[in-house]
């Protein structure tokens, strides 16, 4: 006989057929080291022996040091430690310096750096600008307002300028300092920037730097639109009518 389950028994529960879609993995630490080693290795061939050959070395200096006096159960793994940190101190520096020669020459270059930069700065790119592609981007940190420049000196005195007196009316005694990004005089190498930055005195408090930014805000973009008649947009072709047998 086939027992009919009672008003009180329970019925086993139907499991779901689809399970939830796995969350994709995060991207390998090691695979972007070694991505970063061949952006670093096309920049520079002689880059990754010298950070081996750095590492190498710092190892066998502890090795025969501990052997000499020896401590060589102690001496040892510190030196691997030390040699990692060398060579990872080393890669660092190399990888900046291919970031910075791919970044030369590109307009919002110096943005793209100062976002990338660790502490409290707010980066408004391509603030102004002209036909001549001279571009002026904000930063808003505790030095006070920073405007960089990127093109030719002669566009950006006038753009900074002009960029100068709006910020002023709103910025009441904050320092405005004005940079310029290039390899003409008086310009500063974009490898140097971000060193430059961080050696600009701090005479803002934080709770400042967000009233500015604030502030800032409601300023509008000084950006123009280029003049002239605007291109007119193509009509769409007809499709063909279907032909009646």
């Amino acid at each position: 006989m086939v027992k009919i389950p009672g008003r009180g028994s329970k019925t086993p529960q139907a499991t779901p057929t689809s399970a939830a879609p796995a969350e994709q993995p995060t991207p390998n630490r090691f695979k972007q080291i070694i991505m970063v080693a061949g952006v670093v290795r096309k920049h520079d061939r002689k880059a990754l022996p010298i950070v081996i050959g750095a590492g190498a070395g710092v190892l066998a200096v502890f090795i025969v040091v501990g052997l000499i006096v020896g401590l060589a159960g102690f001496l040892i793994p510190l030196g691997v430690l030390s040699g990692i940190a060398a060579m990872m101190i080393l890669f660092g520096r190399y990888a900046q310096s291919a970031q910075y020669a791919a970044f030369a020459g590109q307009p919002g270059a110096a943005a793209a750096i100062v976002q990338s930069m660790r502490g409290n700065w707010t980066v408004t790119p391509a603030i102004a600008g002209n036909r001549n592609m001279d571009i002026i981007h904000r930063v808003v940190g505790r030095p006070g307002v920073i405007l960089i420049g990127e093109g030719a000196p002669n566009g950006l005195a006038s753009l900074m300028s002009a960029e100068k007196k709006r910020i002023s009316r709103i910025a009441y005694g904050v320092p405005i300092i004005e940079l310029q990004i290039g390899e003409s005089n008086g310009q500063i190498p974009i490898s140097k920037l971000q060193r430059k930055l961080m050696r600009l005195p701090r005479d803002l408090k934080p709770g400042a730097v967000t009233d500015l930014n604030n502030r800032l805000k409601a300023l509008p973009s000084s950006l123009q639109a280029p003049r002239g008649p605007m291109p007119r947009q193509g009509r769409m072709p007809k499709p063909p009518r279907p032909k009646v047998r």
